[in-house]
């Protein structure tokens, strides 16, 4: 009978430890996210670790169209957030995305921002356009495969430019993502650029102008978990605390707005 209620008591510790350990499930995570979101994204992932010990995060920040180039050609990847709904769209319609795990994160602005001392003087959107009309000012753009670029030929073909023009008169100068575009205008290499606002407040820059929804549309960043996930569970998990209070309370503090 002593031999019968210690093998029930050594029963019940294993599946005790059992169960506790299927709370503490270990999980590496690949996030690819927006390059925008890096500083923001990186706070939040710390914050996260703190109580999910188990969980390994791992960032790859880069343009969303990089991003998603990268994804098609089967990068290792649990967790995708773009700065654009187009890549998105794209991935989804490949069926590369998990069925109801998209959702969209926040909104950002589109900003134009001027080195310190703003040299050339520039301090509106009206005034850039003039100023490229005339061909006198140099701005830094995201090429056409960043989400900031597309917004900026969406304000070109707002203004009825032909950015190949533009491009031809030296006018134009343009880098692989929104922190390239960033640093270009905080060394002074340009007399302004069209970046995120948040990417803007993160570089210490002047922001003269924000674009409005008829210029170049909303900036909705959307988030989806994987098909191909391993941890999918832990991965959704880890984008509901993103659009959680704590999460919002880091993305409101450099000037996205949360929509979870």
């Amino acid at each position: 009978m002593k031999k019968f209620a210690a093998l029930v008591l050594a029963l019940t510790l294993v599946f005790a430890l059992t169960a506790c350990g299927g709370n503490s499930k270990e999980a590496e995570l690949t996030v690819f996210a927006a390059a925008s979101m890096q500083e923001t994204l990186t706070e939040i992932g710390e914050n996260y670790k703190k109580d999910h010990s188990n969980i390994t995060l791992t960032f790859n920040f880069d343009s969303s169209g990089t991003l998603q180039t990268q994804i098609e050609e089967g990068a290792d990847c649990d967790i995708f957030i773009s700065a654009g709904q187009k890549q998105m769209n794209a991935l989804e319609k490949g069926g590369s995305i998990l069925i109801d795990s998209r959702f969209d994160l926040l909104e950002n602005k589109v900003a134009l921002a001027v080195p310190e001392g703003n040299p050339a003087g520039i301090r509106s959107f009206d005034q850039l356009r003039s100023a490229l009309e005339a061909g006198t000012v140099l701005l830094a753009m995201g090429n056409s495969d960043v989400p900031v670029g597309q917004y900026t030929q969406k304000i070109f073909a707002y203004w009825g430019l032909d950015e190949a023009a533009l491009a031809a008169s030296g006018c134009l100068t343009y880098s692989s993502n929104v922190k390239e575009v960033a640093t270009q205008v905080s060394e002074g290499a340009v007399d302004c650029g069209i970046i995120y606002g948040t990417d803007a407040f993160s570089a210490g820059l002047t922001v003269v102008d924000t674009a409005t929804e008829e210029m170049c549309g909303q900036v909705i960043y959307p988030a989806a978990v994987l098909a191909d996930s391993a941890h999918s569970d832990e991965a959704q998990a880890f984008l509901d605390y993103v659009r959680s209070s704590d999460g919002a309370a880091v993305l409101e503090s450099v000037g996205f707005t949360p929509l979870g």
